[in-house]
Parts: C-alpha cells; sequence; structure tokens
C-alpha cells in the first residue's frame, strides 16, 4: 500500500509537473507571437509611410511643374490675344505686342518633364512579398520540425554516406546530360507491371500494363494494400538500390506519374494520399494544359509542351528522380529532382525557391525508403499504359 501511496503521489506531480509546463509554453508561445504581430505591425507602418512620402515626394514636383505649363499657357494665350487686338496702322504697338508673344513662345517651349522612370515606393510590394515569402517557408519548416517530419539527422548522415559509397557505381547516371541518346537509358530499363492488388476500385487494368479510370466501380477482391480513396495503382515489387528507367504513355486525360515508398497507407484521405501531396512520394503531372511537379504538397510548374511519351529515371546512388520527354528516340529533360544541399534541422529553408527548398528538407529522406513505380488517374476516362521500352515504342493499346 505504501509503495502504491508513492507511485499516486508521483504521478500526481507528473501531472501538475505537464500542466504547469504546458501553462508556461502556451504563454511564451503567445508573448513571441505577439512580439512577431508587432515586428510585422511596424514594418507595415514603415512600408506605407514610405509609400505616401514617395507619393507626396513625386506628386508635389509633378503638380508643380503642370502649375507652371498650365501659367505659361495662359501668358501665352494672353499675348495671343492682345496681338489681334492691335491696329494695323499702328506698327509700333503690333511690334510691342509681337515681342511679347515671342517672349511667351520662348518661356514655355519644350515639352514638360515627362514621367519619371521608376517610382521608388513601387518596390515596397516585392519587399513585402519577400518578406511573406519567408515567413510562410519558416513557418513551414519549424512546423514540420516540431512534427518531427524531417527525419533523423543522423539517419540522413547515414544515408548520405552510404549515397556515396554507391556512387562509385559505374552503372550511376550522375553524369547523364538532358541530350543523352535514349538507347543509353535502355540498359537501366525496369519491366513494371501493374499490381491490380493496389488498383483503386474505379481503376480498369488491361494486363499488367494498362490502366484507365472508369465510372462504375470494379468488384476488386479486398486487399489491404488497395487505394480507397485516390485512383491509384503502384507497380510491383520494390525498388531500393541502384538505377532504374521506364516509360509511360500518356492516352487520354489529367494522369500523374512518379514513384511512392512502399510502406505509404493506402488508406489516407484524398488530400494527403495522393501523388506527390506528401513526403513519401513524388511525381510528374499533366493536367490537360501543361506539366508540373509534384513533392510533399508543393507544385512546380514546367514549361515545356506536351509530350505523349513520358520517361523516368530513378537514381538511388544519386538520390535523384529525372523525368524525360521521349520523341522519336531522342530524350529532352523536363525536371531532375535532386536536394541540392544537405539538410540541417536548425537551418531556415530559402525563400526564394520554396519548392527547391522543400527538395532540400525532405527528399533525400525519399531515398532511405523502398519505392514503388506510382501511378495516378485524376480525371474520369483517364487512360495511360506502360511502354513497351523499344526502340520504335509504339503503342501497346490503340488510342482514341
Amino acid at each position: 500500500m505504501d509503495e502504491l501511496g508513492a507511485g499516486i503521489a508521483q504521478s500526481r506531480r507528473t501531472v501538475a509537473l505537464i500542466k504547469s509546463a504546458a501553462l508556461a509554453e502556451r504563454e511564451r508561445v503567445c508573448r513571441l507571437f505577439t512580439e512577431a504581430a508587432a515586428v510585422l505591425q511596424g514594418f507595415q507602418t514603415e512600408v506605407l509611410g514610405f509609400i505616401e512620402e514617395g507619393e507626396a515626394t513625386m506628386l508635389g514636383r509633378s503638380q508643380g511643374d503642370l502649375r507652371r505649363q498650365e501659367e505659361q499657357r495662359s501668358r501665352l494665350s494672353r499675348a495671343r490675344q492682345d496681338l489681334s487686338q492691335v491696329p494695323e496702322a499702328d506698327s509700333v504697338s503690333f511690334l510691342q505686342e509681337l515681342l511679347a508673344l515671342r517672349l511667351a513662345l520662348e518661356e514655355g517651349c519644350g515639352p514638360g518633364p515627362g514621367p519619371p522612370r521608376e517610382l521608388s515606393f513601387t518596390k515596397s510590394s516585392q519587399a513585402v512579398r519577400a518578406v511573406r515569402d519567408a515567413l510562410t517557408v519558416a513557418c513551414a519548416s519549424q512546423w514540420e520540425q516540431l512534427r518531427g517530419l524531417g527525419g533523423d539527422e543522423d539517419e540522413l548522415q547515414k544515408s548520405g554516406t552510404e549515397a556515396d559509397a554507391e556512387s562509385q557505381d559505374p552503372d550511376s547516371t550522375n553524369s547523364l546530360e538532358s541530350e543523352a541518346p535514349r538507347d543509353y537509358f535502355l540498359k537501366f530499363a525496369y519491366i513494371v507491371d501493374l499490381d491490380s492488388d493496389t488498383a483503386d476500385k474505379y481503376l480498369q487494368l488491361f494486363g499488367t500494363k494498362g490502366v484507365k479510370r472508369v465510372l462504375c466501380p470494379i468488384n476488386y477482391p479486398e486487399s489491404p494494400t488497395r487505394f480507397t480513396h485516390c485512383e491509384q495503382v503502384l507497380g510491383e515489387g520494390a525498388l531500393d538500390r541502384g538505377t532504374y528507367y521506364w516509360e509511360v504513355e500518356i492516352i487520354e486525360g489529367w494522369v500523374s506519374v512518379g514513384v511512392m515508398a512502399e510502406d505509404f497507407s493506402p488508406q489516407e484521405p484524398y488530400d494527403r494520399g495522393r501523388l506527390g501531396r506528401n513526403a513519401h512520394s513524388c511525381c510528374l503531372q499533366w493536367n490537360g494544359r501543361s506539366f508540373s511537379i509534384w513533392f510533399h504538397g508543393l507544385e512546380a510548374p514546367l514549361p515545356q509542351p506536351f509530350s505523349p511519351t513520358v520517361g523516368i529515371c530513378l537514381e538511388y546512388a544519386d538520390r535523384a528522380l529525372t523525368f524525360y520527354a521521349v520523341r522519336d528516340g531522342k530524350m529532352s529533360l523536363l525536371r531532375r529532382l535532386k536536394a541540392s544541399r544537405a539538410r540541417r534541422s536548425s537551418s531556415l529553408a530559402s525563400p526564394i525557391d520554396p519548392f527547391q527548398s522543400r527538395l532540400d528538407s525532405h527528399f533525400a529522406g525519399l531515398f532511405a525508403r523502398r519505392l514503388k513505380p506510382a501511378f495516378f488517374l485524376e480525371s474520369v476516362d483517364a487512360h495511360l499504359q506502360i511502354g513497351p521500352l523499344k526502340k520504335s515504342c509504339i503503342s501497346v493499346l490503340k488510342r482514341r
């Protein structure tokens, strides 16, 4: 009984300690948010004051020029009127008025000052936008660190060491350039077969190479690996080292192709379960108008035109994922994804490119997992097939 009583007393002290610590932390957080809001409010006041001061200075100068020009025009008009009223016989008066008109013309000749080349206060929005972007990235980075989504630093260092060792692999494609011939990639060819046990019920498979989104659900057998909220399907087998290359042909609709971690839950809700909307997957999306890259919920639009055949190259040694447009046996680089520097838990992401900052923070962690080819058919009637990986790259399925 004494031991139980002592345990209860200790538990009560622990509960009280947790409550007091949480209360103190809330107070500190509220105080810091108040201070941050005061800093932003002060910055807003200074920027708005800068705009008003610049407007007043430049407006006063321009309005002064306008008044002088209007006064000159008024004097010129009076001189012209006076000249018209002088009798033709009065030569002296006529010459005097003519001289006055000439002086008025000379005084007011030449165009007035043009608009300034640049209004200095119009750069204010750029400064505020930079602050907003930096704040957004910093908040996202710190929140992810609080939630522990960044992974352990030691694990990243370990995976980095392993990647350096793997980079000695002669098959590493670290030195590949965008103009490399397609034949070079075919030596890394990976035969992708669609896994019917992962296919969402609104996806119809054509063998192991083709898939199309349909309106009526298909009565697939129950499977713990089947997607339940997203029209997605994975390839069979998992990739964990080396270099892999496969091709996908976009036949119709909105289609996303990429990779997803083997251990990612297929029961995740739609907003987090879609390909590229989480830290466990990455993809190239065709949205009917343009290509874009998705990773960890961020999108990076691409300027390249549509290509029905897309090549995907996964390089574990370099921890890189590259997408290519394939046309007539030639490879055109769409985007190569790779972290540009090692992640440091105390550093903030760069405000210049939030997407690259997200890659720098989390992309290397994707390669600490076994990955699978992944496909997301977003629109109704979306249709794709796995490329045959032949030089002709002829469709197996007939186009509509």
